[in-house]
């Protein structure tokens, strides 16, 4: 019971850090039309500064994961470092005026958040063995709402571009504090074990970390496309009108609730995932969402009851896009050694994040030429890939490692 208590008081406040520690992410493209106004940045320039935090973390964690240091370092002092330096140059975007130094900015925040979120996947899967796929579900939960809350601070602050970056920063150095402090290792966690690019290789070789891995590239192919684009697509549908009479921007607000319905789907399908299995769960997400993106940008905005419709979709797609994400990770470790555990979550991570800057890239040049219908359905090939590969993965013996056997 008391162990049950700890671990449950854990998963809260590693979760709560995440949330905390992820509001840097997505920071820039809250405030993209402030920063066209203020900075004179185009918007191929906004993704050029969402595509630099992506390469930046990928660049992250892959020294990470080649030096090892995911397993060699306590996990905690690694994450509450890097949250630290995220904020310290994500505040960077204020005083910067340079194009080029704010996509340097935005790299390093990048990579330094590869120190926060593959670490936070270790510290989890060092409290659970059993759970465990709820319980990093929760995690991405709170990854996923921490990434769509400078949507919320836009919303709030529509007059004030400043306070979003510095209160995103604020929140990312709590998370850090939250973590180191407040959190204990898990009595499951073990000590890495010196870097062995021969596992590494090996273990991707191997069919059940390799179709792990490649259905979560089909995931990532489409989910952080979606998440960078989403904030426009929503002003595309309800245009610039504020919730309120004076405050509240109305397609921020929807945008975030578009993350925040992904944060409960994580949660849910974690529980579900330990009931049908981990590859039942994913696939189930990924026909959703994949299904969605394949026709809802063909919808035009005529009419009110079009786009209530419009906004439902999305808010469906939101929450199935990211719903799937835990159950690669989580097999993942149940697939890998324990004492490479950290190293193949870091890895796996950074080759999907590395997918994901070909995606934020294509998407709003297939818009410009052929419209939303098209981009969006371009995102559809990931969840069909993703699907063959668990649907693949269930059908093999290893996938009894999977969930208690529950594959």
């Amino acid at each position: 019971m008391r162990q049950t208590r700890s671990r449950s008081r854990a998963l809260l406040l590693i979760s709560a850090a995440t949330f905390f520690s992820l509001s840097v992410w997505f920071s820039t493209n809250a405030i993209s039309g402030a920063l066209e106004v203020e900075k004179s940045i185009d918007e191929s320039s906004i993704a050029l500064l969402t595509i630099a935090v992506q390469l930046g973390f990928v660049f992250g964690t892959l020294v990470i994961a080649f030096t090892n240091l995911s397993d060699l370092i306590n996990a905690r002092t690694m994450f509450a470092i890097s949250a630290v330096l995220a904020a310290a140059t994500n505040l960077l975007v204020i005083p910067l005026e340079s194009t080029p130094m704010l996509i340097a900015a935005r790299f390093a925040t990048g990579a330094f958040l590869g120190g926060v979120y593959p670490p936070a996947m270790k510290i989890i899967s060092g409290w659970y063995t059993t759970g465990r796929g709820f319980a990093l579900g929760t995690m991405v939960g709170a990854l996923t709402i921490g990434s769509g809350s400078p949507h919320l601070l836009r919303s709030v602050f529509s007059e004030n571009w400043q306070a979003v970056i510095i209160g995103s920063s604020v929140l990312a150095v709590l998370g850090g504090l939250v973590l180191k402090f407040l959190v204990a290792d898990g009595p499951h966690d073990v000590r890495g074990a010196k870097f062995n690019p021969r596992y590494l290789l090996g273990a991707l070789t191997k069919r059940g970390p390799a179709l792990a891995l490649t259905g979560y590239l089909g995931h990532q192919w489409e989910i952080y496309a979606m998440w960078t684009w989403i904030g426009s697509f929503m002003l595309y549908v309800v245009g610039e009108k504020p919730l309120l009479d004076d405050g509240l921007e109305l397609a921020s607000a929807l945008t975030f609730l578009v993350f925040a319905f992904g944060a409960a789907a994580c949660v849910y399908a974690g529980v579900w995932s330990e009931k049908i299995g981990r590859t039942a769960t994913a696939s189930i997400a990924m026909v959703v969402s994949g299904g969605i993106a394949s026709f809802v940008g063909f919808l035009s905005p005529d009419s009110t009851v079009l786009i209530v419709f419009i906004v439902v979709l999305v808010m469906i797609w939101g929450a199935a896009v990211v719903a799937d994400s835990a159950q690669f990770s989580t097999a993942m470790t149940e697939l890998s050694d324990p004492v490479y555990r950290g190293t193949m979550l870091t890895f796996q991570t950074g080759i999907g994040f590395a997918l994901t800057a070909v995606t934020i890239w294509l998407l709003p040049i297939i818009r410009d030429s052929s419209g939303w219908g098209w981009a969006f359905a371009m995102l559809a090939i990931g969840p069909l890939v993703g699907t063959i590969a668990m649907m693949r993965l269930r059908s093999i013996p290893e996938a009894t490692m999977l969930a208690g056997g529950r594959r």
